[in-house]
């Protein structure tokens, strides 16, 4: 009878890819751009995932995932040295802001802004209608849209950056704990201490 070759899921042909796209700490070493900077990126300490570092890593990812939007990568991986935050879990977070969610981000920010700013009730009238005037278009986008948004992109990128922090602390706190108490179960009553 003839073997029938099993071929493997998606998820697992979805994660080997991701493998062999994901740089090693070899190849970022050799990178000749990030040479001057691969003896401080490369620590250790920075790709460890512990109850400390994860954290601080999605919620710097998440910060700079929002507030800026086309480089947040690398300014994730740069941040996370002085921070001491994990690199990999701060770049990696950064990709919630992605094409798909971008336009929900910067609605969502203009809308937060707006609404701590206080600005007059006509900057809720249809954007339709300020596109035929140019001049008032640019004169809204500058005198109230742009500050709307960017207040709103700061203010909610501290929001994510905070709801992260303490969403991953309690989620590495209760991972950490169940594998705590699987292990006093498995021990018994008498070797669990």
């Amino acid at each position: 009878m003839a073997e029938v070759a099993i071929r493997p899921g998606f998820w697992a042909r979805a994660i080997a890819r991701l493998h062999h796209h994901v740089p090693t700490r070899e190849r970022i070493a050799a990178n000749r751009y990030l040479r001057p900077v691969a003896g401080r990126i490369l620590v250790p300490s920075l790709w460890r995932f512990n109850r400390r570092s994860v954290p601080r890593g999605v919620a710097l990812g998440l910060f700079t995932g929002i507030l800026f939007p086309f480089v947040h990568a690398p300014v994730a991986a740069v941040s996370a040295l002085p921070v001491r935050a994990n690199v990999p879990v701060a770049v990696a977070t950064t990709l919630l802001h992605n094409p798909l969610t971008t336009l929900p981000i910067y609605y969502g920010a203009f809308l937060i802004g707006h609404w701590i700013l206080h600005f007059d009730p006509y900057l809720g009238r249809p954007i339709a209608t300020k596109v035929s005037e140019n001049a008032s278009w640019l004169h809204w986008l500058v005198a109230q849209g742009g500050p709307a948004t960017i207040v709103g992109l700061i203010a909610l990128s501290v929001v994510a950056a905070g709801l992260g922090f303490v969403a991953s602390s309690l989620f590495w706190r209760a991972r950490v704990g169940r594998k705590w108490r699987g292990r006093a179960h498995r021990l018994g009553p008498n070797q669990a201490n």
